[in-house]
C-alpha cells in the first residue's frame, strides 16, 4: 500500500537519539491510522548513526527508508533528498534531535485535512536555549523579513507539512544554496501555523552554529532579494557625493593657507572610506556571482551511497 503521509528526517551524528526518535514517530503514526513511511537521510554521519539507521530499517522494512549520503552535504540538502524520495500525498519534515516533538504531527495532519496545503510549526516556547541563541534567532528572522521578498512567519522552522501539490513545485526548484523555509513560503498555496513547545536537546550538540546561521541568512538574502545590489549602488553614489564635498573642503582649506597640512588627514580618511565601499561592493557582487557559478555547473545537489527500503521499493528521483 502506498503511504499517505511521509515523514522526512535528516540525521547527522545522532546515534544517541535516533532510536528514540524512530519509536516516537512510530507510535504517533500508528495511532494516526493512515498509511505512512519514515525517510531517514544520513547526512554523512561520522559516529555510529549509519549502523543504527540500518538496524532500524531492518527491524521495520515496511515503513522505514534509509538514504545514505556519500558525504556530508548539510541540513537543507538532507531535507531536500528526503522530499525527493517521499511518496506520500503529504510530507512532514522534522529534525531527528527530538527538539521538535513528533507528537505534534497529528495537529499538522489535521490542518492539512481541513484544506491547507502548507502547515508549519510555530515555536511558542523554546526550552533550554541561551539568551544569545534566542537573540540571534530573533535578529535572523527580522533581517530576513526586511531584506527578502518572501514572508517567513516568525519562529517557524523546518518542522512543517507540505501537500503533494506544493511539494512538486518545491522539488522543481533545484538551486544549490537552499533555504527551504523561504522556498516553501515562495511557492504559496494556503498556509497556516500550529503553535507548539520546542523541547531542549536531550543529547548531543546543536548542528546549527553561529557561522552556519550566518551562512543560512546569506543564502536566504541572496536567493530571494536583490536589495544588497541596490545597497551597493546607493553606497557608491553616496561615497561619490561625499568625495565631492570633501574635495571642495580640501580646496577651501588649501586656498585659505591657514592650515596647509589639514587636507592630508581628510584625504586619508576619504581614501579609506572609498576603499571600504569598493571592497563591500565587490564582496556583494562576489556572493551573487558565486551563486551563478554554482548553478551553471549543473552538478547534482547531492550524491547517494545507498538506499534501503521495503521490498520492491522504487526510489522517486
Amino acid at each position: 500500500m502506498e503511504p499517505q503521509i511521509s515523514v522526512v528526517a535528516p540525521v547527522y551524528n545522532e546515534e544517541a537519539l535516533v532510536r528514540e526518535f524512530y519509536e516516537r514517530v512510530t507510535t504517533v503514526m500508528t495511532c494516526l491510522g493512515e498509511p505512512w513511511e519514515l525517510i531517514l537521510v544520513d547526512d554523512g554521519s561520522r559516529d555510529q548513526t549509519p549502523e543504527e539507521l540500518d538496524r532500524i530499517q531492518a527491524g521495520d522494512p515496511d515503513h522505514v527508508i534509509v538514504v545514505h549520503f556519500a558525504r556530508n552535504f548539510g541540513h537543507q540538502l538532507a531535507i531536500t533528498a528526503g522530499m525527493d524520495y517521499a511518496r506520500g500525498n503529504a510530507v512532514v519534515t522534522i529534525d531527528s534531535d527530538l527538539q521538535d516533538p513528533p507528537e505534534v504531527i497529528p495537529d499538522l495532519v489535521r490542518r492539512w485535512h481541513e484544506g491547507y496545503e502548507v502547515v508549519y510549526g510555530i515555536r511558542s516556547e523554546r526550552e533550554g536555549e541561551t539568551w544569545f541563541k534566542l537573540a540571534t534567532a530573533d535578529l535572523f528572522y527580522r533581517v530576513i523579513q526586511k531584506l527578502t521578498t518572501v514572508t517567513i512567519p516568525m519562529e517557524a522552522g523546518d518542522f512543517r507539512l507540505l501537500d503533494r501539490k506544493a511539494l512538486d513545485y518545491l522539488k522543481a526548484m533545484r538551486e544549490h544554496d537552499r533555504f527551504v523555509r523561504a522556498m516553501t513560503s515562495w511557492v504559496g498555496f494556503r498556509q497556516t501555523g500550529v503553535p507548539y513547545r520546542r523541547h531542549a536537546r536531550k543529547a548531543g550538540t546543536t548542528k546549527y552554529t553561529l557561522s552556519k546561521m550566518i551562512r543560512l541568512a546569506i543564502d536566504a538574502i541572496t536567493g530571494f532579494s536583490v536589495l544588497p545590489l541596490k545597497l551597493a549602488l546607493w553606497s557608491g553614489a553616496g561615497a561619490m557625493v561625499l568625495g565631492l564635498l570633501l574635495a571642495v573642503i580640501l580646496l577651501i582649506i588649501r586656498l585659505g593657507g591657514d592650515a596647509p597640512l589639514a587636507g592630508q588627514g581628510l584625504t586619508a580618511s576619504l581614501v579609506l572610506f572609498l576603499g571600504g565601499v569598493q571592497l563591500l561592493t565587490v564582496g556583494i557582487l562576489g556572493e551573487y556571482i558565486g551563486r551563478i557559478y554554482t548553478e551553471v555547473r549543473r552538478r547534482p545537489l547531492y550524491t547517494v551511497r545507498e538506499v534501503k527500503g521495503p521490498e520492491g521499493y522504487q526510489p522517486v528521483p
